[in-house]
């Protein structure tokens, strides 16, 4: 099969199109064969060595495509069948050997290229306006890097809940996105100071919670958003690793709470990954949850698809088409 291998850690250069072994189901695993691979900030993450793996190395955590075998002990998926995963490796292939305990069924309303787009960032909107920082009617919460993937998916399902968006973004386009998707108050932090716009629209009093998926370069100033013993939630590092983080400065912010989730821990058994996949599909299937697929490559092109996520030239999820 072809796959998209990294031998050595380092830029997008390094992601090269190669023959690799086909997998096997195995017992209690489904062969897959992919239609589509979502393109994701980890899979960066762990090519150029931030998150350390064991090399060679085939990237990607997330796709969708047709059941081609079933292995021994194996309940509930047929040969033909669509379905969809997120936290499963060697995604950018033309085949993977998924456990069947990850998998999810793709309804007919969604498609693959759709739910492959929608699962690993879905899941992670999910858990955090519902787990790590339950969101409630009223509440006042601000979104970083919100025409992202996550973004948008994050200030739509905020929404949902009863929550004011205050929503950052860094061009005109996309300000106009994050707005689209439902925020009350869009910053465009290249032109506006965000703390001071921050504290402008909410009386000085800062909101409940910051969504942080920037990293090093929103992080402190994110923490002068907050309202006394509000919640700093770090989950991403696009422009780089949070370092360095005293735990007095919490203190002397606010008494504030800050966590570093990461969405493997919330759908860790196979009833917490059904209920919330469960919800975003059946959200995306009704129209309820807008799904924006930014940018789609063809899985040779897997090195342009990072340079592009990487220098913020994208809006919404990137896919790779696996031909």
């Amino acid at each position: 099969m072809k796959a998209i291998e990294l031998a050595q850690h380092g830029g997008p250069e390094v992601l090269v199109l190669r023959d690799a072994e086909k997998p096997q189901a195995a017992a209690g695993r489904v062969l897959v064969k992919l239609v589509v691979a979502g393109v994701n900030y980890i899979d960066t993450y762990q090519r150029s060595g931030l998150y350390p793996v064991k090399l060679p190395f085939i990237p990607g955590q997330e796709g969708a495509g047709v059941v081609e075998e079933v292995g021994e002990g194996v309940r509930g998926f047929r040969v033909g069948e669509q379905v969809a995963y997120t936290g499963v490796p060697f995604s950018y292939a033309e085949y993977v050997s998924a456990p069947a305990d990850r998998l999810i069924k793709v309804p007919k309303k969604v498609g693959l290229e759709t739910a492959a787009a929608v699962l690993l960032q879905g899941l992670t909107a999910h858990y955090l306006v519902n787990s790590t920082y339950p969101l409630k009617r009223g509440d006042l919460c601000l979104v970083h890097a919100a025409a992202g993937g996550v973004g948008q998916l994050l200030v739509q399902l905020a929404k949902r809940k009863g929550a004011s968006v205050i929503a950052t973004a860094s061009t005109r386009e996309k300000t106009e996105l994050a707005r689209r998707a439902g925020a009350d108050h869009v910053i465009r932090y290249s032109d506006e100071d965000f703390v001071a716009e921050v504290r402008r629209l909410t009386g000085g009093r800062g909101v409940e919670v910051v969504y942080d998926s920037v990293g090093k370069a929103t992080f402190e100033k994110s923490l002068d958003c907050l309202k006394p013993r509000g919640m700093m939630v770090s989950f991403g590092n696009s422009s780089g690793k949070v370092e360095g983080i005293e735990p007095v400065l919490l203190m002397r912010k606010g008494s504030l709470f800050l966590t570093r989730p990461t969405l493997d821990h919330y759908i860790s058994d196979r009833a917490s990954l059904e209920e919330r996949a469960g919800e975003i599909l059946r959200l995306v299937a009704s129209g309820k949850l807008k799904v924006m697929i930014g940018a789609r490559f063809r899985l040779g092109d897997a090195a342009q698809a990072h340079r592009d996520l990487e220098g913020r030239k994208t809006t919404g999820k990137v896919v790779l088409s696996i031909d």
